[in-house]
């Protein structure tokens, strides 16, 4: 049987969660890109901080005439990762961010919030990869020689499921077996 987790990554305009600018999920079958979504997302409050335009370089005039949030979730991403049959499982770097991203959204529009479990490549890279110095998605994609565009949520979402493969491949474990091996315990969005 096959095994299929979902990387995702969110970028905010500003310091509120519900500030999605844009989002990349990428479908993974055991270890293997399969296809990936991409989309700006037209914030619920148009305020951009110039420090986060800096880093990701999307601006109010990128996605003043893009969708709100409902509309990215509803007609591209809930039916993308409803393609697949298995348990939906997202796997994001700092999982905490782009989980609290979600759950924000979610709750701002008063939408229901789906029971997704999420793991975080963050904490298993800390576990996997103690002799690294730094587990920061930029370093780690250094040291596997993966190249990517940081601060794409695309690439990033795409690297960060690179990233969950390797660990298990480190572990020699297959891809659902990454927590007992790490002690880690699966989280549940709700």
């Amino acid at each position: 049987m096959s095994y299929t987790y979902y990387a995702i990554d969110f970028e905010t305009a500003n310091d509120y969660p519900n500030s999605a600018c844009s989002v990349g999920v990428v479908r993974f079958v055991d270890g293997i890109e399969q296809d990936s979504i991409y989309s700006l997302i037209k914030p619920a409050k148009m305020y951009f901080k110039p420090e986060f335009v800096d880093i990701h370089h999307i601006s109010y005039n990128d996605v003043r005439d893009k969708p709100y949030f409902p509309e990215v979730w509803q007609t591209m991403i809930e039916p993308f990762i409803r393609e697949s049959d298995s348990e939906t499982l997202f796997v994001a770097h700092n999982a905490k961010f782009d989980m609290g991203v979600l759950h924000a959204c979610f709750d701002y529009y008063g939408m229901p919030c789906s029971d997704f479990k999420y793991a975080c490549t963050l904490q298993i890279a800390r576990r996997v990869w103690k002799e690294l110095k730094c587990h920061k998605l930029t370093y780690l994609a250094e040291q596997f020689g993966i190249e990517y565009d940081a601060h794409n949520a695309l690439d990033d979402a795409r690297t960060c499921g690179k990233i969950y493969a390797l660990a298990a491949e480190k572990l020699e474990c297959n891809l659902d077996e990454i927590y007992k091996k790490t002690e880690l315990k699966p989280t549940f969005l709700s």
